[in-house]
């Protein structure tokens, strides 16, 4: 069975991209800031879209530095050396760009930047020190607030397995319901798409995929299209909450039952091995995967949702190291 054929979607994966992680020479001093593990890897598997939100605005290469400075409690944009104020270019720059960028499962940003830092970047007060408050980026923000649901990381973060696993999922979670918006939502797709998802989403908080089951049932053609615009935040509200040892272990063993008349006494014995090492943090979670998706393979299993918590992107993304 040939899992990524199955359950990838076949389209144009796009995802939005801070243009300078690229190689591209936009930075503020003439450079670059390229991510390799963007380029060579994630390249790949994506189709990336570059926005450099200071040149869009109309900055000059090199130009001055900008940094974010609390003036009478507003945060504006400033330029480090001429004190030049660059907030309202940045901002309708951003607010423009952001309606245009419709269609990306992702976006990976450029951490600590004024314009495209996720969270964290540093705020100075109008006497040129450090204040003790940190924001997003002006183009960061405005994009998040445009699409919330949007997955989004920077890419420093990425060479963290956590964070990198989690974005993955989730820009490969994300493309499959616009997959399926794109192909129609009846009542039936939604309950298959829910699921599908169940394993998954069970690994990141079982109560709230409890609760988010009890809320669509009873979903039916009059209420489809409102069920389906207030499904998406749930669920990807669900997928960026970090799943716990405990929760996995749950959901290990939920997809153990799906194989446990098919397999040998030996299979048995191993896999539940292999799941109890991972429980007490004697093995990563990768072992009882490997495992896992191995004895499907051999043994086949009609519920696609397994696939979905087994293989949430494609395998060679999972190898790829940073």
């Amino acid at each position: 069975m040939e899992h990524q054929t199955l359950h990838f979607p076949h389209q144009e994966i796009r995802v939005g991209i801070s243009q300078c992680l690229l190689g591209d020479e936009v930075r503020f001093d003439g450079g670059h800031k390229h991510a390799q593990y963007c380029t060579k890897v994630l390249g790949q598997h994506f189709t990336f879209v570059p926005t450099c939100p200071e040149v869009g605005a109309g900055m000059t290469i090199p130009r001055e530095p900008i940094r974010l400075v609390n003036m009478n409690n507003e945060v504006r944009v400033r330029g480090t050396k001429s004190d030049e104020d660059y907030t309202e270019a940045l901002t309708d720059f951003s607010q423009q760009a952001v309606q245009r960028l419709t269609g990306l499962s992702g976006y990976i940003l450029l951490g600590k930047s004024p314009s495209c830092g996720m969270e964290r970047v540093k705020v100075y007060r109008d006497n040129g020190y450090r204040s003790d408050i940190t924001q997003g980026g002006v183009f960061a923000e405005t994009l998040m607030q445009t699409y919330p649901e949007l997955p989004v990381e920077e890419s420093g973060r990425l060479t963290d397995p956590t964070l990198r696993e989690s974005f993955l999922t989730r820009v490969y979670a994300y493309r499959t319901w616009q997959t399926l918006e794109e192909t129609g939502i009846t009542p039936k797709a939604l309950l298959d798409f829910h699921s599908e998802y169940k394993p998954l989403l069970m690994a990141h908080s079982q109560q709230a995929y409890r609760e988010l089951g009890k809320w669509l049932a009873g979903v039916d053609k009059t209420t489809v299209e409102e069920k389906a615009k207030a499904y998406l935040p749930k669920f990807m509200a669900i997928l960026k909450q970090p799943a716990s040892r405990q929760n996995h272990t749950n959901t290990l063993m939920h997809l153990q039952g799906y194989l446990k008349n098919n397999l040998t006494s030996a299979e048995r014995q191993n896999l539940r091995q292999m799941i109890d090492n991972y429980r007490t943090g004697m093995i990563p979670l990768i072992a009882p995967l490997v495992l896992m998706r191995h004895l499907f393979e051999v043994h086949g299993c009609e519920y696609a949702g397994n696939y979905r918590y087994l293989f949430p992107y494609p395998e060679s993304l999972a190898i790829d190291g940073i």
